[in-house]
Parts: structure tokens; sequence; C-alpha cells
């Protein structure tokens, strides 16, 4: 299969896919949000929303759906934030998870930068 840069794909598909939107109302999205499904496809479902859930498996960034899909990330976002609003997938940044209670003391990450020096 011989795969083409978006400009030469079909604008009125990528209409059609976003339900005529051109924005995702949802800003917590970046590219290496985390997105996790929640459920599988359903029948019925767009095909779109059928394939992300099935690539959500794990968690996969929102930079790499838009890969797999063959996709602009804009698209992509908007399609997930149809997804997000369901619940049929949670999105999580990277960093969201640490907390400052959970970083090493500043003395230890000194003690393991003399370290590294030291090598």
């Amino acid at each position: 299969m011989i795969r083409r840069p978006f400009d030469s794909g079909d604008p009125d598909r990528l209409y059609t896919v976003t339900g005529g939107r051109s924005q995702a109302h949802e800003t917590s999205f970046d590219l290496v949000t985390l997105i996790v499904r929640e459920c599988l496809p359903t029948r019925g479902m767009q095909s779109e929303h059928a394939r992300i859930l099935r690539l959500c498996e794990r968690p996969v960034a929102v930079v790499e759906l838009a890969s797999l899909l063959d996709l602009p990330v804009g698209v992509v976002k908007i399609l997930l934030c149809d997804l997000l609003d369901s619940g049929k997938v949670t999105a999580r940044h990277p960093q969201s998870s640490v907390r400052g209670s959970q970083l090493p003391p500043p003395e230890t990450l000194k003690k393991v930068l003399v370290a590294l020096r030291n090598l």
C-alpha cells in the first residue's frame, strides 16, 4: 500500500470523520498524552472510534495513534474527545502520575550526579 501525504488526502473524508468539527474542545490532549481504552468497540460505532479502541488496549500516545490511523493529529484529538466524553477511553499525561512527594530528596539526586561524574 502506498501511503500518500496528508495534503493529497480527501478533505471531504476528514470533514465526515469529524462531523464537520475543526477543533477538539478538550485542551488536555498533547502529543504525548497516553490513551487507554475502557471498553471494547460496539456494533454500530464509527469505524475510526472502533479502530482507536482496538489500538488502545495498552497506553498509546496521541501522536502514535495519529500515525497508526494515518490521520492528522487534530482529527485524532477530535475523535478522542468523543471517546473521552462517553467514558470509552481515559487520558493521562505520562508525568501526571508522578507526585512531588514521590521524588527523591535533592541530596540524593546530588549524590547520584556526583557518582555519575566519577564514572
